[in-house]
């Protein structure tokens, strides 16, 4: 009987002990949700906000104003909002596409693939995804200007190719989400190394393909440093260097600078990511439920 009693008094005592951990860890989730969502609240009030409201000194406020609608006239007027929405749309769909697909590629020859360097090949990567983008900036920006590609989007686009962040993370999901049993039985039933990689391998590495294509698309569509080193007419600025060019007018005191201006353009750039991240989301959950299911 004691035996039974302290049995049941362990039990009940690593039910409360789980319990405890279990709201404690909700109440930290809460917290963290809290903290990551608070600034897109603060951007939605502002939005609603005039600039007399935003301008004032202490102007802090959880509560909408009635600006909104005027604030939306304001930021696409002109249409220039729109045409630099498309602009960054090009760019960040051009480039987030050839780096996932390109970088996915580079991991799989690197893992299926036996040759001489191939590691070297692995440690020239890595070294290279060391080295800052401003390190090789002005060495780039004089490329492009001898090439006569600036006010173009081919230089923001194509070098996505090589991007080795994309690749270690591809590389790491292939070597437990890739058999080689696959890949020898397709090359047994005469599939090409083409084919093998876009029919078979690519649908297996798909959801991590998925993430990766969300964080190159947030990276390039937020991306301000070398697009305003390379674009400088109004038709082909991108929304980050519109957005720059609506801060200095503000700051700068002239007639032209809005904050509320500022708040909606900065508000309507995210609509877009979260598209995408909506639609490209669903293909993440399905690859995880399909995988569990196949384990």
């Amino acid at each position: 009987m004691g035996t039974t009693y302290n049995t049941t008094g362990e039990t009940k005592s690593s039910k409360i002990q789980t319990n405890a951990a279990r709201i404690f860890s909700y109440i930290f989730l809460i917290f963290v949700t809290f903290l990551s969502l608070f600034p897109m609240f603060l951007l939605l009030v502002n939005s609603t906000r005039s600039h007399m409201q935003l301008s004032q000194p202490g102007n802090f406020s959880l509560l909408p104003s009635t600006y909104f609608v005027n604030n939306i006239k304001l930021a696409t007027a002109g249409g220039g909002l729109t045409r630099g929405l498309l602009n960054s749309f090009i760019v960040a769909a051009g480039a987030s596409v050839l780096s996932t697909y390109f970088s996915a590629m580079t991991a799989y020859g690197v893992h299926v693939y036996d040759f001489k360097l191939k590691k070297f090949a692995f440690n020239f990567i890595m070294v290279v995804m060391m080295i800052p983008t401003q390190i090789s900036a002005i060495g780039f920006i004089k490329m492009v200007n001898g090439w006569k590609l600036n006010n173009t989007f081919w230089p923001l686009i194509i070098p996505a190719i090589a991007a080795p962040a994309v690749f270690f993370y591809m590389k790491q999901y292939i070597e437990g989400a890739l058999p080689m049993e696959v890949i020898e039985a397709a090359r047994v039933d005469g599939a090409s190394e083409f084919r093998t990689f876009n029919t078979i391998s690519l649908p297996m590495i798909f959801p991590a393909m998925a993430v990766q294509l969300i964080f190159a698309f947030t990276s390039a569509w937020n991306n301000y440093f070398i697009p305003s080193l390379i674009l400088d007419k109004n038709n082909v600025k991108t929304v980050p260097i519109l957005i720059a060019t609506l801060r200095s007018d503000v700051a700068s005191g002239g007639s032209a600078g809005d904050w509320g201006k500022v708040y909606m353009t900065v508000l309507i750039a995210i609509i877009p990511v979260v598209i995408v991240y909506i639609f490209v989301s669903k293909h993440i959950v399905g690859g995880v439920a399909l995988g569990a299911v196949k384990g």
